[in-house]
């Protein structure tokens, strides 16, 4: 076997986001291309004689990419891979390794929750020795060395047979194929009470449904595991769990809008409890029969009933609690009750890592269907809903009056004691850049503006008037590493307490993606007819508010968002509970 040094040009525009490097898969395929961006990894980070962890959700292109990034790391010293069976892994469980093994980082092959197949997207991205993203100071190395590269280096040898579990070495490199699911499992079992989950599984089996759907991505192989196999729940608990590498045609993005065959099997089945993944398992959404929750209420709910959870017991209490600045201050309002420290951050998981690492962070959530905890560096789709059904079951395990407490009891606890954030989130895919510039420019203009602060909207659907009381771009200095972080969205906040935030996404893979945020909150003490609206009703107002502050629909030349992030059923009122 040698090494063979090959001569290449620079690409345009491989610079990697929060999520790593996306664009569609045929841009993936072009001579060089890959092979470019991989060896900017190897020459901007120094990785000759360390250990990595390579896998990804699976999906079309993927095992072309792990065989590149073999002939490359062999050839640039790397000493040894861990990559997962049949290069499957998913995120959460790629951190987990590279922090039990002691890794030097991780190389994942997924662009999350975006669609897959020949037509579809890729991605790439770069995760660090603590399990989580690559912070920017990296990410802004690995693409300057993009900008420059006139050559990269491969192992002339063939492929390595990553379908059998095992030891091999190729070239200088030593290889380990991983069972995808087994370090996983182990870790969850140190973090739940699957005993407590499965005896009220047991004893409530015709009462109480699950339904997990894994939407054709990577979670499917770990559900059975632990839904099937530790839970002892039949066959039927579980759909779409088989991963394919085009998601089996879906978008595997868990919302209302893409996990239909979720919210379809859950209404017709009357499930109590349904939930599903995303395409790389780092996000989840919860929704029951009559109930969906979102993810703002999700990790404040989480947050609140942390004590009933093993791990955090163990770990000496919840350290500290967050969320991204999009996400509604539900999760705030659970930290003020409990005397804990609570941190608003950007968009990006990686600012949740450097806080957890500080031993200040132990719970925290993004509006965009992320959860998780300290237990590793990465949102966490399935802790999420093993955490929702160890809550569900300590819950019924407290109430001895034989009521049974599903998802709508828990919701309607956690409002009755904080009161309710309607939020809601427009997203816009794929609209074209230069209008999305254009609104960016427009609210700035507002945001500069002396005489925005005070002036009064009306929606003209309702009548209902909303005062500007303040206006800014939300920027955050890092508190561990004192790094700022600038124009991390646009927030005006209203004389009531309400909120918008219009926000660049930069998970799309072409285009633009603009995301607008509405939230309103209402006290405990509004009354239950209040508590108990759905999200449309609660926010239709302040959405039109929102669209007439920022003229979108005229800049984006859109009528209707793509997606929609909002509640359709209205909650049981307050004195339905115990």
């Amino acid at each position: 076997m040698s090494v063979k040094e090959i001569p290449t040009k620079p690409f345009d525009g491989q610079k990697p986001g929060t999520s790593g490097l996306r664009k569609r898969v045929k841009v993936f395929q072009q001579e060089h291309y890959t092979e470019n961006f991989v060896q900017s990894i190897f020459d901007a980070i120094p990785l000759s004689g360390s250990t990595l962890v390579v896998g990804g959700d699976g999906r079309y292109y993927s095992p072309e990419a792990v065989q590149i990034i073999l002939r490359i790391a062999s050839a640039n010293g790397v000493s040894k891979l861990l990559i997962g069976k049949d290069g499957i892994l998913s995120t959460p469980a790629v951190s987990n390794i590279i922090r039990k093994y002691k890794a030097n980082g991780g190389i994942l092959l997924t662009a999350s929750h975006n669609p897959g197949g020949p037509n579809a997207d890729f991605g790439i991205k770069y995760n660090v020795e603590n399990g989580g993203p690559a912070p920017e100071n990296i990410t802004e190395k690995i693409f300057a060395r993009t900008k420059t590269i006139s050559s990269y280096k491969v192992l002339e040898a063939p492929a390595v047979d990553i379908s059998k579990l095992g030891d091999t070495t190729y070239g200088p490199l030593k290889v380990t194929i991983i069972d995808s699911v087994k370090d996983y499992l182990e870790l969850l079992h140190t973090i739940f009470d699957f005993k407590l989950i499965k005896s009220f599984l047991e004893s409530h089996k015709t009462s109480f449904k699950v339904l997990f759907d894994g939407l054709h991505g990577v979670t499917g192989p770990y559900a059975k595991a632990i839904i099937l196999e530790t839970l002892g729940l039949p066959a039927s608990s579980v759909q779409n769990c088989e991963p394919s590498p085009d998601f089996g045609g879906g978008h595997p993005d868990p919302n209302l809008t893409y996990a239909h065959s979720l919210v379809d099997a859950v209404e017709k089945g009357r499930i109590n409890f349904g939930a599903a993944s995303d395409g790389d398992g780092d996000r989840n959404m919860i929704y029951g029969a009559g109930a969906f929750v979102t993810p703002s209420d999700s990790v404040a709910i989480i947050a609140d009933w942390a004590e009933v959870i093993p791990y955090f017991n163990k770990k000496g209490g919840v350290k500290g609690l967050a969320r991204s600045m999009p996400t509604s201050a539900a999760i705030d309002l659970v930290a003020k009750a409990k005397g804990l420290e609570y941190f608003e951050v950007p968009t990006g998981w990686k600012f949740f890592g450097n806080l957890m690492d500080a031993g200040r962070l132990s719970i925290c959530g993004e509006e965009s269907f992320g959860t998780g905890s300290d237990h590793i560096r990465e949102k966490d789709g399935l802790w999420a809903v093993v955490a929702w059904l160890n809550i569900i079951a300590a819950a019924n395990e407290q109430d001895k009056s034989g009521k049974l407490w599903g998802i709508r009891e828990i919701l309607n606890k956690h409002y009755a004691k904080y009161g309710r954030s309607f939020f809601s989130r427009y997203d816009y895919e794929e609209v074209p850049s230069e209008g999305a510039q254009k609104l960016v420019d427009h609210v700035n203009g507002l945001i500069k503006s002396s005489s925005f602060s005070g002036k009064s909207y009306e929606s003209s659907a309702t009548g209902i008037s909303f005062t500007v009381a303040k206006a800014y771009n939300f920027d955050y200095t890092d508190p561990i590493d004192k790094s700022v972080s600038k124009n991390q969205g646009q927030v005006v906040t209203f004389s009531d307490g309400s909120r918008v935030v219009w926000r660049l996404s930069g998970t799309g893979s072409q285009g633009a993606t603009v995301r607008m945020y509405v939230e309103r909150y209402v006290s405990a003490d509004a009354g239950e007819r209040e508590l108990s609206r759905d999200t449309g009703e609660g926010l239709q107002a302040l959405i039109d508010v929102a669209l007439d502050i920022s003229n979108l629909k005229q800049f984006l030349g859109r009528e209707q968002p793509t997606v929609i992030t909002v509640s359709i059923i209205s909650v049981i009122p307050s004195h339905e509970l115990n």
